[in-house]
């Protein structure tokens, strides 16, 4: 049976008019109760994970967390020890097949040839999923343009650098044009327009329906790109839900205001800010040799705005408020100490 994922008015409640019914995208990959024990070491323990048709998946987590283990399983270069992974609903297709509907990118790639060219790179991988070599070529070609790579493709990759590289390992594993698609840190070593172009051809990839898995530590590139996320620590699942849940599970609770008084706040800013705070918040950090800056935390159940108001209402101008740290790095944050307690 097909489910049915249904958006109802704002301020209807549960028994508002629905205004939007669609079915949810199909499951293609499905992770069940997944371990993974090295000797003594636990990398995965118990992880479970759905990938949808369509859809980005993000797999957040710090380093040790178990993310380039659990990736590789999905990819079918390494078992877990027990646990199990069903792809394209368990249909019984063959080795090569499979190897033909999963791309995977993974984090360090020592596998190309670096007396050859990008494009004889990728024509050998192509040939060895059946390519006929002018399709080939052609499918080589193609793939290197997407990744910004068309202008080196005749060069030896022992003269790329590592960035260059990385894409290479991108446009491998597009060779195929596959269904699912696994990226285990794919922007790590690149310049922020390389990464920002990576990010847009995989979101153009799950926009033409391909299911993504996307490894990463680097937290900032998740908002605005995954449909959801989990968040792997110590091989154990630690949140899994979409983006905007993960934002709320570690709301900042710290900013940084700039500040101004009717006179210079000297030594005792820290204390003329706190008289004029009262209750509402806490001066977290004393101010030290910086006049104007003050790092604030909310008493619990206050918010940053009555604060503002309070050290308006003391006398002081409010320039600039912004979180100390982003939302989702919060977040991070938390779970990973969460993980550690």
């Amino acid at each position: 049976m097909t489910s049915i994922e249904s958006e109802r008015a704002p301020g209807s409640g549960g028994h508002g008019e629905v205004v939007e019914a669609r079915a949810s995208p199909p499951a293609v990959v499905t992770a069940s109760a997944l371990t993974r024990r090295f000797r003594d070491t636990v990398a995965l323990d118990g992880v479970s994970m759905t990938l949808h048709a369509g859809r980005i998946h993000a797999l957040l987590g710090p380093n040790g967390a178990g993310k380039t283990t659990l990736t590789r399983i999905l990819a079918g270069l390494a078992a877990p020890t027990s646990g199990s992974v069903s792809l394209f609903g368990g249909d019984g297709l063959g080795p090569r097949e499979l190897r033909d509907r999963v791309g995977f990118i993974p984090a360090g790639d020592r596998t190309f040839y670096l007396r050859l060219s990008g494009v004889e790179n990728l024509v050998f991988f192509a040939r060895l999923h059946g390519l006929r070599r002018r399709e080939a070529v052609a499918r080589a070609r193609t793939v290197l343009a997407s990744v910004g790579l068309d202008d080196a493709a005749d060069r030896p990759v022992s003269g790329w650098s590592h960035g260059m590289q990385k894409r290479l390992s991108v446009a491998r594993a597009l060779l195929t044009e596959p269904d699912v698609l696994l990226v285990d840190e794919a922007t790590h070593d690149l310049d922020p327009e390389g990464a920002q172009r990576i990010r847009l051809l995989v979101s153009l990839l799950a926009a033409r329906g391909t299911a993504v898995l996307w490894a990463t530590q680097r937290i900032d590139e998740i908002r605005g790109f995954a449909d959801s996320v989990t968040f792997l620590a110590a091989g154990t699942v630690r949140f899994e839900g979409s983006v905007a849940r993960l934002i709320d599970h570690g709301a900042a609770r710290r900013y940084v205001l700039r500040v101004r008084g009717t006179e210079p706040l000297g030594p005792f800013g820290r204390v003329r800010l706190q008289r004029a705070l009262g209750a509402t918040a806490v001066v977290s950090l004393p101010l030290a040799d910086d006049p104007e800056h003050a790092i604030l935390e909310p008493s619990a159940g206050r918010s940053i705005g009555e604060a503002i108001a309070a050290l308006v209402d003391g006398g002081f101008a409010v320039l600039a408020c912004r979180h100390e740290r982003s939302e989702v790095e919060e977040a991070f944050l938390a779970l990973s100490s969460e993980a550690g307690a």
